[in-house]
C-alpha cells in the first residue's frame, strides 16, 4: 500500500481529492454539469437494492433501461452503491443478475472470486475514493475455478500454466470444505471460498477494516444459483 494510504482517514481524504482532480481535468467542453447521484447512502440501503434487484432478476421483471440516458452525467464521474468481486464465469454478469444499470455497481472479477493484491486496491477505491457502501463476495453453483481447486487438492494433480496459480490463491478458502461431511462438496466448497474472502476483506487494513468497524461499509457473501438466478447470503 502506498504512503498515501497509510493513515485511513487521511489517505481517503488525499484518495478522494486526487479522483477528484482526475476527473476534473478529464471534462470535455460542454459536457453535461451535473454528475450521477448514489442510489444509496447506507450499507443497510445498498444490500437492499442488491436483493430487491435480484428478486427482480428471478422473477423476469427488470427494469426497463435507456442505456443513452445519462451518459453525459457519468462522464463527469461515478458514484456506484456497492461494489462486487464475483467470478469471471460469463453466465454470472452483476450487472444483470443485480438488475442494476450503467455507474451502478463497482465490479473486480476473477476466476473464483478471490481477493487478489489488485482487486483489494480496486475495492479500497472503490469504497474510500468512490462512495460504495457494500461489497459483496458472489460465488455462484458450477465453478469451474471452484471444482479445479477441489479435484486438485483430492488428486494432486498438475494444472498446466498459470491456471495452478488460480488453485494455489483458493487452496486456504477451499481445503477445509474438504475435511467436512455431508452435504453436497461442491456448495461446500463454493460457499467456504465466499465465507474465507468475505473475512479477508473485512480484516484487509488499513482502509476496509476501518471503514467496517465505523459502520460506514458492510462486506457481505451471496452465492448464485445459475439455474434459478437467485442469490442467497452466506
Amino acid at each position: 500500500m502506498c504512503d498515501v494510504c497509510a493513515d485511513s482517514g487521511l489517505g481517503r481524504r488525499r484518495l478522494m481529492l486526487a479522483g477528484a482532480g482526475l476527473v476534473a481535468a478529464a471534462l470535455p467542453i460542454g459536457a453535461a454539469k451535473a454528475q450521477p447521484s448514489r442510489a444509496a447512502e447506507t450499507p443497510d440501503a445498498a444490500l437492499k437494492l442488491l436483493v430487491d434487484g435480484n428478486a427482480r432478476y428471478v422473477a423476469n421483471k427488470p427494469h426497463e433501461r435507456d442505456f443513452s440516458a445519462g451518459r453525459a452525467s457519468r462522464a463527469l464521474g461515478q458514484a456506484p452503491f456497492a461494489a462486487i468481486l464475483a467470478c469471471a464465469d460469463s453466465r454470472a454478469a452483476p450487472e444483470i443478475v443485480f438488475d442494476q444499470g450503467p455507474g451502478d455497481l463497482f465490479v473486480v472479477r476473477v476466476a473464483g472470486n478471490f481477493v487478489t493484491e489488485e482487486g483489494l486496491g480496486s475495492l479500497e477505491f472503490g469504497a474510500a475514493v468512490l462512495g460504495t457502501k457494500v461489497i459483496m463476495v458472489l460465488g455462484h453453483t458450477k465453478c469451474g475455478a471452484v471444482d479445479a481447486t477441489v479435484k486438485a487438492l483430492q488428486t494432486h494433480n498438475d494444472l498446466p500454466g498459470h491456471i495452478a496459480d488460480l488453485v494455489r490463491a483458493m487452496k486456504p478458502g477451499i481445503e477445509p470444505a474438504l475435511q467436512q461431511t455431508g452435504g453436497d462438496l461442491e456448495h461446500r466448497a463454493v460457499v467456504a471460498n465466499v465465507r474465507f474472502n468475505v473475512q479477508r476483506l473485512q480484516q484487509a487494513k488499513p482502509i476496509l477494516a476501518d471503514m467496517v468497524s465505523k459502520h460506514q461499509l458492510r462486506v457481505v457473501g451471496g452465492v448464485h444459483d445459475l439455474a434459478t438466478g437467485k442469490i442467497s447470503l452466506v
